[in-house]
């Protein structure tokens, strides 16, 4: 299984691997695919600098990327320098009060973790800022093209821009702003993601623009990626099938919560950061769907709103409370295995999921 994506990035299969760890991507590209690290985690550039000086010796040289989350437009000037002074109480008050219902305790120490501000365009373009000054193959952004100073840097330094896109007259407006490779991400995938399933949305996308297209969403084993490449896809993106893997390093409520649940587990909200997101569905997001539950608010507030019931849902050792995206794919995540076993048994597959259709000619 081998298309000019291949070639493109660098790799030996069309598997593009997105995680927040750094483990996991170093993990992808070694076994030749394309690892790329979310990077909307790290507040402070330093760390991210330390992180990838890592991944360039980690990756043993192999290619590997980078995700930010970037709004294509500057945001306009006026905004209070602590922006939690636009969080209205009764949403923290809700939040407590829903904390205490889950018997969710406080963390043993005061955090004052300002929240996850990857979400700002300052703080994603200092990401981009320090990955330029790194080896990295691929920028991709998670809304849509970066803005055009973004990309122009990028491509005078030789790297690909990516882009994901949930509708084909988005692809359409991502292709004509200057971004090198297309992400059709169905409504089946993690994170955030559109209204349009992928065996629709693939398609369109490919017919839409004349750019490599990756397919994501709904993504997890060989016979899904023959598909996809069926579909006219030149790769796949695959986000939620690495949470699964050894490398990728969790508490036993989340690796119980994931490995338990089904492909109809999950929901898709608001509350994680302001925009339509796939998560597990638990008790935590059920309670935003009570009458008392206010509606969430714009990114990127509601993720600075919620940040801090993050830091204390994911230590409760509670399976049923764990606030965690992640798409419907993880009915197939039934057991812990390496990433390099999981990227071996997709290409098997896949190889030989191409060879039977190719008989039937």
């Amino acid at each position: 299984m081998r298309t000019d994506l291949c070639d493109l990035l660098g790799v030996d299969h069309p598997i593009v691997g997105f995680s927040p760890s750094e483990h996991v991507v170093a993990a992808i590209s070694r076994a030749g695919g394309l690892g790329v690290l979310g990077c909307v985690r790290f507040n402070d550039a330093a760390e991210l600098d330390t992180v990838l000086t890592w991944l360039d010796r980690a990756t043993e040289g192999r290619p590997y990327g980078v995700d930010v989350v970037m709004p294509g437009k500057v945001p306009t000037e006026g905004l209070p320098a602590d922006l939690g002074e636009l969080i209205p109480p009764g949403h923290r008050d809700f939040v407590e009060r829903t904390l205490q219902r889950l018997g969710v305790p406080p963390l043993g120490a005061a955090s004052d973790r300002p929240g996850v501000l990857g979400w700002l365009h300052s703080v994603a373009r200092s990401h981009v800022e320090v990955a330029l000054q790194h080896p990295v193959r691929l920028i991709a952004n998670a809304l849509g093209p970066p803005p055009p100073d973004v990309i122009a840097q990028a491509h005078d330094r030789g790297l690909l821009v990516a882009a994901l896109a949930g509708r084909a007259d988005h692809a359409r407006g991502h292709v004509a702003a200057g971004v090198d490779i297309v992400v059709a991400q169905g409504y089946e995938a993690g994170g955030h993601t559109g209204e349009i399933a992928s065996m629709v949305l693939v398609p369109e996308v490919v017919d839409a623009v004349g750019v490599p297209v990756l397919a994501a969403g709904g993504i997890g084993s060989g016979r899904q990626i023959a598909a996809a490449l069926a579909l006219g896809a030149r790769g796949v993106w695959m986000g939620s099938v690495w949470l699964g893997s050894s490398e990728y390093r969790s508490g036993p409520a989340l690796r119980d919560a994931l490995l338990q649940a089904s492909s109809s587990d999950t929901v898709r909200s608001r509350i994680y950061s302001g925009k339509p997101a796939r998560l597990l569905r638990n008790r935590w997001t059920e309670a935003w769907s009570e009458s008392d539950a206010p509606a969430p608010l714009p990114m990127p507030l509601q993720n600075l709103l919620v940040s801090g019931a993050h830091d204390r849902l994911m230590p409760s050792g509670d399976p049923t409370v764990v606030p965690m995206p992640v798409g419907q794919i993880v009915g197939r995540m039934n057991e812990v295995r390496p990433v390099s076993a999981i990227l071996t048994d997709l290409v098997t597959e896949a190889d030989e999921t191409l060879s039977q259709i190719h008989k039937l000619l």
